[in-house]
């Protein structure tokens, strides 16, 4: 190769590589020097990720992959390991790897509503249901169940369906908050399409079961329709 050839080369070379980087600038040692607050969402990618392509270092793999989700880690989360291995340098056990430090994040948030739960409001219901139904892409129907002082006991899940929805049996969930001894009960379900308005399903299902709760001495506080960003409140809006 001509001289002048490898020089015009060089420069489009040595990027690729994190090693050729300073010290401050890659990853981990950034992490180490600086703390974890200091790195990009890109950086902390390429961390899980540990390795790019020929083409690519794995900040630029990580950029990619927050590109096309609009850098939104939200939607990010949504991402199943099938949708991360189309993405160039990333294979099935790195799109693991990232699947699973998201799926820790969720967890942590779980952890964090899991402590005794008084609910007041339905902003109260909205945030400790969150982490059971934040990213999902397909629709879930769960009850939380509450004691006299309106604190929480234990919230369970009813049904899980596709995208377009779920079926709810009231009868399942009467025996769920019988065998608890719940002195009410609180329904929540999602819609991954992020429109809260209430189908006229959703509707005559809470009806049904706010009808059938009055006469087990069960009441229904609520019915909650979860979406990422925003939510229904049945009790907020007066049609309970």
């Amino acid at each position: 190769m001509k001289e002048k050839e490898a020089n015009d080369i060089l420069p489009y070379v040595q990027p690729l590589n994190i090693k050729t980087w300073a010290e401050e600038d890659r990853p981990r040692e950034k992490l180490l020097l600086k703390g974890k607050a200091a790195l990009s969402d890109a950086e902390l990618i390429a961390i899980l990720i540990g390795s790019g392509t020929t083409k690519l270092t794995a900040v630029d793999v990580g950029k990619i992959i927050l590109s096309a989700v609009n850098n939104d880690l939200n939607e990010l989360a949504r991402l199943s390991v099938k949708d991360l291995t189309k993405h160039p340098g990333i294979g099935e056990a790195k799109a693991i790897s990232i699947v699973s430090a998201l799926e820790l994040g969720r967890r942590r948030k779980e952890t964090t509503a899991a402590a005794k739960t008084h609910i007041t409001c339905s902003t109260d219901i909205y945030n400790y249901i969150k982490p059971q139904l934040l990213d999902l892409p397909h629709e879930e129907f769960w009850i939380i169940l509450l004691n006299r002082a309106n604190i929480v006991m234990k919230k369970e899940s009813i049904s899980s369906g596709g995208v377009a929805g779920t079926v709810a049996d009231p009868k399942i969930i009467f025996k769920k908050a019988l065998e608890q001894l719940a002195s009410s009960i609180i329904l929540v379900h999602n819609h991954p399409s992020g429109n809260t308005k209430p189908s006229a399903a959703d509707i005559a299902l809470t009806k049904k079961v706010k009808e059938a709760g009055q006469f087990l001495d069960l009441p229904v506080l609520d019915h909650i329709i979860f979406t990422d960003n925003d939510y229904y409140s049945f009790a907020d809006e007066g049609i309970l």
